[in-house]
């Protein structure tokens, strides 16, 4: 038996027929771009996540650059975010010229640590970005609260965790703006690279429909006039076809990037949405089934936040003999993976913000025990229990 950390091809097999046919009428029809997949899968999510808007772009590291911009942070700028994360979190904030400051997690949810966030705000902090890591909701309540005392942003970094609630409230539309993957190996993934962003705010949607697109066009005209609090006259031009030609893109308000969802991979993820709650209860139940049959065992479970669903993106246990027993789980042909080996204040990237080693100790030590455990919606009962056995042989 040899068993993937997620296999991607016994999904696909699942959905061919519907992932096939949607493919071709794309070709078919020859709307690549910005087409009536992509309206519609937004569409889908806010009705599925319950916010106003659903915008897609090209991947969940510029929907983090893009929420950052369009709050208008920027160089002398701090925001605040987990020092446990993978390297796009931070990587935004410092893009954007702005500087990120690292905070402690707590260790059973692997999530920042609410009670260590109001000593690092300064009069320079305009943002927290709280990453709810591998799926596991952060504690919202203490964090909005804090936010609201110092006027600060909220942004959730829920690239890992579609489909998570927290005290019945979907992730997504607990702050101020979400940000989102559709990286192939996430809960909800395309067959490339895919990425969205969420808000309930009128202007803030308005500036990321902008900023995704160069700037332009005529939500480039009302973000222009929404930043800089002018009126602008609407401009009297045809809009053509918005595929082979559209004039309004050649009228550019703000610098932007080129960020879209191309319309292949929205047909794909709309046939994927539809399966979303089933792939969800299956992480879980089988989650919940490691998590009954190794609670005997030295190795430390994960923690489900209390008041939260745990949508399981990873399957990650604690051990000090970690390397061991990945090297024995490798010789019984079960896949592993450590996240995250280096927490943000030791990577080289931010050797000049002058942090080191011991400065987040509950990070470091997540670093060095943490490693997951196959974990995907197909997985049968035979997968499941030869990897219980073989953990609970091992260790």
């Amino acid at each position: 038996m040899n068993i993937p950390l997620l296999n991607l091809k016994r999904q696909y097999k699942n959905i061919e027929k519907e992932v096939n046919s949607s493919v071709l009428e794309c070709f078919e029809n020859a709307q690549y771009i910005m087409g009536e997949n992509v309206k519609q899968f937004e569409k889908e999510i806010s009705e599925k996540i319950g916010c106003k808007y659903a915008i897609t772009v090209a991947n969940g590291t510029d929907a983090l650059i893009i929420a950052l911009k369009s709050l208008g942070i920027k160089e002398g700028d701090e925001v605040i975010t987990t020092d446990y994360t993978f390297f796009a979190t931070a990587e935004a904030i410092r893009f954007v010229g702005a500087k990120p400051v690292f905070c402690d997690v707590e260790l059973d949810t692997c999530n920042i640590d609410p009670s260590q966030i109001e000593e690092k705000i300064t009069d320079k902090t305009k943002a927290i970005i709280c990453v709810h890591l591998f799926g596991n909701p952060c504690k919202m309540d203490k964090i909005n609260e804090i936010a609201k005392n110092h006027n600060l942003f909220v942004i959730e970094d829920a690239a890992q965790a579609i489909n998570s609630q927290y005290k019945g409230q979907n992730v997504g539309t607990l702050g101020d703006i979400a940000c989102f993957s559709f990286f192939p190996t996430k809960n909800l993934g395309c067959y490339g690279d895919g990425g969205m962003i969420t808000t309930n705010n009128d202007d803030l949607a308005t500036i990321i429909k902008a900023l995704k697109v160069h700037g332009s066009g005529e939500n480039g005209m009302k973000a222009y006039s929404i930043i800089n609090n002018v009126e602008m006259e609407k401009m009297e031009v045809s809009t053509g076809d918005n595929t082979v030609y559209n004039p309004l893109k050649y009228y550019n308000y703000l610098i932007g990037h080129n960020s879209r969802l191309d319309e292949i991979q929205a047909a794909i993820l709309r046939i994927k949405l539809k399966h979303l709650d089933e792939y969800t209860e299956n992480r879980r139940n089988i989650s919940h089934k490691y998590i009954e049959a190794l609670k005997d065992t030295s190795l430390v479970m994960p923690t489900e936040t209390e008041g939260g669903k745990h949508v399981f993106h990873l399957f990650i246990l604690q051990s000090d003999n970690r390397e061991e027993i990945e090297e024995k789980l490798k010789e019984k042909n079960i896949a592993t993976g450590t996240y995250y080996k280096v927490p943000m204040h030791l990577q080289k990237a931010f050797n000049d913000l002058g942090y080191k080693k011991g400065d987040f100790p509950n990070a470091e030590y997540l670093s060095e025990r943490t490693f997951a455990i196959p974990l995907f919606p197909e997985m049968n009962d035979e997968e499941r229990e030869y990897i219980i056995n073989s953990l609970k042989e091992i260790v």
